[in-house]
C-alpha cells in the first residue's frame, strides 16, 4: 500500500502545469501575458537578472533558442540581452560591488523554471515559453529617483519616459 501512495504522489507532483502567475497582486488583469506584476504606480521593485561570469556559458545548445536572455555579465559589469545570436549591451559598464556572490554548487545539467511548455531548449533560471504570451516587467514612476538602492541587473519599465531601465550597478541606463 506505501508504494501506491509513493507512485500517486510523485505522479501527482510531476504533472505540468501551464498556466499564468501574477505576482504580488491577486489575478491576472492581461489575457496575453505569462507572467505579470503589481504595477501599481507607488511600486518601486523590479526584477533583478541572474549573474554570470561567462555569458558563453549562459545560453544553451541551441543558440537560436536563448533569444530574449537578459542578464548582468561580471565580465564587464554590463546588462546584456541576447538578440539574433549575438549578446547586445544595454548599459555601459556599471559596478558589481553591491552583488552577493551565489555560492551554492550549481551544474549545467540543472534547467530553471519554465513556464509556458513542457520543455525549452533555451538555458536560464526562469524561461517563459510561448507563441502567443510576454513578461509585462514590473512599472515604476522615475527609478532613478524612486528606487533607493538598486541593485545590479535589476529591470524595470518606466512610466515616465516609457523605457526599459536597467540599472548597471552604477547608474539607470533606458531604451525605447
Amino acid at each position: 500500500m506505501k508504494n501506491i501512495i509513493l507512485t500517486a504522489f510523485f505522479s501527482l507532483v510531476t504533472t505540468t502545469l501551464n498556466a499564468q502567475i501574477s505576482i504580488g497582486k491577486s489575478a491576472i488583469t492581461n489575457a496575453s501575458v505569462l507572467m505579470e506584476f503589481d504595477n501599481a504606480l507607488t511600486n518601486k521593485k523590479g526584477i533583478i537578472l541572474s549573474t554570470v561570469d561567462n555569458v558563453t556559458n549562459a545560453i544553451g545548445s541551441t543558440p537560436a533558442a536563448n533569444n530574449g536572455t537578459f542578464l548582468f555579465d561580471r565580465s564587464d559589469d554590463r546588462v546584456k540581452m541576447y538578440e539574433n545570436n549575438t549578446w547586445i549591451n544595454l548599459s555601459d559598464p556599471g559596478s558589481e560591488t553591491k552583488i552577493t556572490p551565489n555560492t551554492s554548487a550549481e551544474t549545467t545539467a540543472n534547467q530553471g523554471a519554465i513556464i509556458g511548455a513542457d520543455t525549452s531548449n533555451a538555458k536560464g533560471v526562469l524561461v517563459l515559453e510561448a507563441s502567443n504570451k510576454a513578461l509585462v516587467l514590473p512599472w515604476i514612476r522615475d527609478p532613478h529617483l524612486t528606487v533607493l538602492n538598486p541593485y545590479p541587473g535589476m529591470m524595470c519599465y518606466d512610466t515616465t519616459s516609457r523605457t526599459l531601465a536597467v540599472f548597471d550597478g552604477t547608474v539607470w541606463n533606458y531604451w525605447k
